[in-house]
């Protein structure tokens, strides 16, 4: 139960929020093994924005995301060794604008449609639709000349997906505190980063991770409930260590432990059917990056 309610309070604290982020591009992969067992989660994923002036400080945004996540379950369990199901697609198109507003205040908005399922069927049925929009506000004072750099995000996104019906909010805050330090605060990550160099930076971190999609021809389990999606909500604790070859092109890795792992085959009203895994273990991310 406090786990449950600590993923809640990360997840109201910050909803998921690429639109306004400064990543152009991304590639990365995940790898996650499952402690006490043969299981692993293993996802590529890759994304890009694509800002278009249409005046002067305002921008039309295209985004597009793709993930791959091989979700291995090598369990002894019957249910398991029938499931059948390893491997899980998401295809995310959306579309968000931007343009500021009086005293250094930014608006974004963005609407966006994401299909995420096992596609078993080799076709994309009802269940694997979901649709999102969110609105937010942004203060930048990373040029700020009469103090320490800072920025404040703020805002609210609903989603079909996350199966509430009303907007969540989110926050965050990042701040330069001293020469070299910086620190972030919100979700889905919080860190504390030293700039050894214009090149060479790390930090750690807390980051809540995880992903969402439908089962099609839904699974039954032993007890006779009907699986209808698998999530896995994580949260990690780590180091983390980022290269700059330019002023815009970057790899980065990550290392960490899960603090809380929450795999769960789940209903279509979102209750809890099957565990797959809560063991906490190792957690790894690398790729590369092109960010304003």
């Amino acid at each position: 139960m406090i786990k449950k309610l600590f993923i809640c309070l990360m997840v109201f604290a910050f909803a998921k929020a690429n639109s306004q982020g400064t990543d152009l591009f991304r590639a990365e992969y995940t790898y996650f093994p499952q402690r006490d067992s043969d299981n692993s989660f293993r996802r590529f994923r890759t994304f890009f924005n694509v800002p278009l002036k249409i005046n002067e400080g305002t921008y039309i945004v295209p985004y597009f995301e793709y993930r791959n996540v091989h979700l291995l379950i090598r369990d002894e369990e019957q249910f398991f060794t029938q499931f059948g199901t390893d491997r899980y697609e998401s295809y995310e198109a959306a579309l968000g604008i931007t343009f500021p507003m009086k005293n250094d205040w930014r608006f974004g908005s963005r609407v966006g449609a994401l299909f995420a399922s096992n596609f078993d069927s080799g076709s994309i049925e009802s269940g694997d639709t979901f649709f999102s929009g969110s609105v937010y506000f942004i203060k930048d004072k990373r040029d700020n000349p009469n103090g320490k750099p800072w920025r404040l995000v703020v805002g609210v996104q609903y989603s079909t997906r996350v199966g509430r019906p009303f907007p969540l909010p989110y926050l965050n805050y990042y701040r330069e505190f001293a020469p070299k330090w910086s620190y972030s605060l919100g979700a889905p990550k919080m860190n504390l980063k030293y700039n050894f160099d214009e090149k060479n930076s790390m930090q750690t971190y807390l980051r809540l991770d995880g992903f969402y999609a439908n089962i099609q021809n839904d699974a039954i389990t032993e007890l006779g409930a009907v699986a209808d999606n698998v999530s896995m909500t994580t949260l990690v604790a780590g180091l983390g260590y980022e290269h700059n070859f330019t002023k815009h092109l970057s790899i980065y890795g990550y290392v960490g432990y899960s603090l809380i792992n929450d795999i769960r085959l789940r209903n279509d009203d979102g209750d809890d059917v099957k565990t797959v895994n809560d063991s906490n273990t190792f957690y790894s991310r690398a790729g590369i990056k092109f960010s304003l």
